[in-house]
């Protein structure tokens, strides 16, 4: 399976949904969205696939969002992906492909639709449970 992230390793979130598709038995092609954000046209598509506005995939901590006033909901989402190629940590991580869809991964296991099964336990660097040693999202476990 063909998985793609756009990943920030700094981030907790990516971090432990990287872990996820890992632990699918799936090594994904990771890119880091700092250093290569996704072009204007590609993240629209991906918005559309997953269903998301420009707006749903702002992130507001640790960005300029609150300095350009991107608060503001009559900016238009031109303004918005202008904003977003000009400051890529306004991307809001992580975001994962693969052929089940698309999907802004917060929390982390909002990845587990897109896998294949999970091959054993996994807990998040807090320690949370998230899949069972059976394999099994413990929520549905």
């Amino acid at each position: 399976m063909d998985v793609i992230i756009y990943d920030n390793a700094a981030c907790g979130t990516s971090r432990n949904t990287l872990g996820l598709i890992r632990n699918a038995g799936v090594e994904p092609h990771v890119i880091e969205y700092l250093k290569t954000p996704p072009a204007r046209a590609l993240l629209t598509q991906l918005l559309g696939r997953a269903g998301l506005t420009v707006r749903d995939i702002l992130r507001e901590k640790g960005t300029p969002f609150a300095e350009l006033g991107l608060g503001d909901a009559g900016i238009s989402d031109e303004a918005l992906l202008d904003a977003i190629e000009a400051h890529p940590i306004l991307i809001n991580r992580p975001l994962v492909i693969s052929p089940k869809g698309v999907r802004l991964c917060r929390p982390s296991e909002a990845v587990l639709p897109l896998l294949p099964p999970q091959r054993g336990e996994f807990r998040k660097e807090d320690g949370e449970l998230v899949v069972d040693a059976s394999g099994r999202p413990v929520a549905l476990a």
